[in-house]
């Protein structure tokens, strides 16, 4: 199992935090430099656990002015629909592609840092390991948080949560991870340097090539299996059919 990122403990002390009535609903966080200094961690650290406790619906990240506590009542959870991976897909590319070309002349350079840590991880963790993941969805969330936009935000927080609690999406994607061989870090990497250039066209190309790389790759595993399952039900009955056959 890899490794557990420290972000990702500093999200659950924040999150008992928040429950414990330490920060109310509405309230704003303290900020980074603060929260680092009372928490012993970095600046960098604390931005990466607000964007986890942002997927998770429990804060609301407004660009330029804070980190806000949500109130659980009005945000409720949800029970997910019922999509396929590749519906998923096809909303990620048109939401995800949108929001990387409003972030990029807006994206400030310590977004661009987190962005590269991130990226960093990516390269760092076993593909399709838990790490891998979670620096993927902290990658997207940041750049729809450097988006300004609180719709943009609320749905791609929403589609991740679809792409992380949905077993059959899940499993299909562990698959695909097999086959990346570092292709989905260039993909990434290229995203990236389009933000950091303020590229929006560039932005939105480069995560729309991503989306459909992936979409293609998953109908190659989605291809895969069903020929396997047909492979096994034909031996199956060659096995029944054929040995009965023998018998007089």
């Amino acid at each position: 199992m890899a490794e557990r990122r420290l972000f990702q403990d500093i999200a659950e002390r924040m999150a008992t935090m928040i429950a414990e009535g330490a920060f109310p609903p509405g309230s704003r966080l303290p900020g980074e430099r603060e929260m680092a200094e009372r928490l012993g961690v970095s600046r960098v650290t604390i931005r990466e656990a607000e964007i986890a406790l942002q997927a998770q619906g429990l804060v609301r990240i407004k660009t330029g002015s804070g980190v806000y506590v949500c109130d659980r009542s009005e945000v409720g959870v949800g029970a997910l629909p019922v999509v396929s991976a590749f519906e998923l897909t096809e909303a990620r590319s048109l939401f995800e592609s949108e929001a990387a070309a409003l972030a990029a002349p807006t994206i400030t350079d310590e977004q661009i840092e987190v962005l590269e840590m991130l990226l960093a991880q990516m390269s760092e963790a076993d593909d399709g390991s838990a790490a891998a993941t979670e620096a993927d969805r902290s990658f997207h969330l940041t750049i729809a948080s450097a988006s300004g936009n609180e719709a943009i935000i609320y749905v791609i927080s929403t589609l991740w949560r679809m792409r992380t609690e949905i077993p059959e999406i899940c499993s299909l994607h562990a698959s695909v991870c097999q086959h990346d061989e570092g292709t989905r870090h260039d993909e990434h990497a290229a995203v990236l340097e389009a933000l950091k250039k303020r590229d929006s066209v560039g932005a939105r190309q480069a995560m729309r090539q991503h989306f459909s790389r992936l979409l293609e790759a998953m109908l190659d595993v989605a291809e895969e299996k069903q020929i396997s399952e047909l492979r096994r039900k034909v031996d199956a009955s060659r096995a029944r059919f054929l040995i009965t056959a023998q018998f007089p």
